[in-house]
């Protein structure tokens, strides 16, 4: 018999089934995964240029045309999450030495403007504290000292819990020659946003919140200015991944025959199939108003425990993902942990510059219930019975 020339023995962990436990996850993301968008997921694959999966990808295209109110050609998903979404939408748009305006009230300006960079594009950054949002305003005079070729804003700014106002955003931009670029990864399908109407030239989102797929796809689309923008561009895009000119072509957007850029996701682009047609079926109006009135809830309950909301103005709370002040004397580790352990439910601390500061709270798609409000009220108020509290 030959010696073995393996050194390496398989590893005992997956000689084990695979366990994972049942969770109610009302953090920021991702959200819980219906049953039927885990059997959309859970389908045998096809090859990824057969004809059916080309007619699943053009039912996606016409789906993120409705989540998104527009009637732009140039509407995809991205074969990754958000964050690769906001990666190609400033390669795409951006070349070195472009001037981009970065709207910061939160981590997701802070991510947006380090990309920038890296591009080697000029960027100014617009800055508001952490719970405010940006006046029309803050945006023009921004516009006037800086003149960016592209303005950067996020609708749903999930770190802090603001729902940034987008009416005359679109016209002012161009207005002063700029593109507007809006990240809606934490609210789309919660909050209403109208593409065309809004005058936004490329808007973005995720599959794992509102629409409750796994993780990794990611809708975008880009308005006609800006595909000229791209089409003007002298240097080429610094990700042939991303590259929007290939995956345009593989998506069937620009009119000419399909080539293939890449082997595609097919059980994800199953599965964002499938939540974005929960959404057609439930209709946006009827996402929105159900988003809000669980947000309204989930606020007076808040208040009714004592708790401080992290947004003060109401109009400005973004309604798929709560904000609210850790409170005095306790850990906000303790809780989160208490509430895992004890109720199996997920919610989750402060991002980027609230770190410590915050809890939040998500309640995004199949997710976002009255009942679900009761649950976490209720667990929220075993926990600040229970957990630990500091002497002060």
């Amino acid at each position: 018999m030959a010696t073995s020339l393996l050194r390496v023995p398989p590893p005992q962990e997956l000689l084990r089934p695979l366990a994972v436990p049942d969770r109610l996850l009302l953090g920021p993301g991702p959200s819980n995964v219906p049953s039927r968008i885990q059997a959309a997921g859970g389908r045998q694959i096809l090859g990824h240029m057969h004809p059916e999966v080309l007619q699943v990808m053009d039912e996606i295209k016409a789906g993120i045309q409705y989540a998104f109110q527009t009637q732009n050609q140039l509407t995809l998903a991205i074969s990754g999450t958000g964050h690769c979404a906001m990666e190609a939408a400033l390669l795409n748009l951006l070349e070195p030495g472009d001037a981009v305006l970065v709207a910061i009230n939160g981590i997701w300006g802070q991510r947006a403007a380090d990309i920038a960079r890296r591009l080697g594009a000029n960027v100014y950054e617009l800055l508001k504290p952490p719970g405010k949002y940006f006046t029309p305003q803050d945006i023009e005079q921004g516009l006037v000292q800086h003149k960016p070729l592209v303005l950067f804003i996020t609708h749903g700014e999930s770190s802090t819990g603001v729902l940034q106002p987008l009416e005359g955003l679109g016209e002012l931009c161009h207005w002063h020659g700029c593109l507007l670029l809006v990240d809606a990864v934490a609210s789309l399908g919660g909050a209403p946003i109208f593409m065309d109407q809004q005058e936004i030239d490329v808007l973005y989102s995720g599959s794992q919140k509102v629409l409750n797929a796994p993780p990794g796809s990611a809708p975008i689309s880009f308005s006609e200015r800006a595909r000229e923008k791209m089409l003007r561009r002298k240097t080429e895009p610094p990700s042939f991944y991303l590259d929007m000119g290939w995956l345009a072509s593989y998506w069937g957007c620009d009119g000419e025959p399909r080539r293939y850029h890449h082997t595609a996701p097919i059980s994800s682009f199953f599965s964002l199939r499938e939540g974005l047609a929960m959404l057609a079926e439930l209709g946006l109006e009827s996402s929105w108003e159900r988003h809000r009135a669980n947000c309204t809830q989930l606020c007076q309950g808040l208040l009714d425990l004592g708790l401080e909301l992290f947004v003060k103005e109401e109009k400005a709370r973004l309604p798929t993902i709560t904000t609210v002040r850790v409170p005095e004397g306790y850990n906000w580790k303790d809780i989160t942990a208490f509430l895992m352990d004890n109720h199996g439910m997920e919610i989750s601390g402060g991002l980027g510059p609230t770190v410590d500061k915050v809890l939040r709270i998500g309640l995004m798609g199949c997710n976002s219930t009255s009942t679900n409000v009761d649950r976490v009220l209720r667990a929220l108020k075993d926990a600040l019975n229970r957990c630990h509290r500091s002497r002060l």
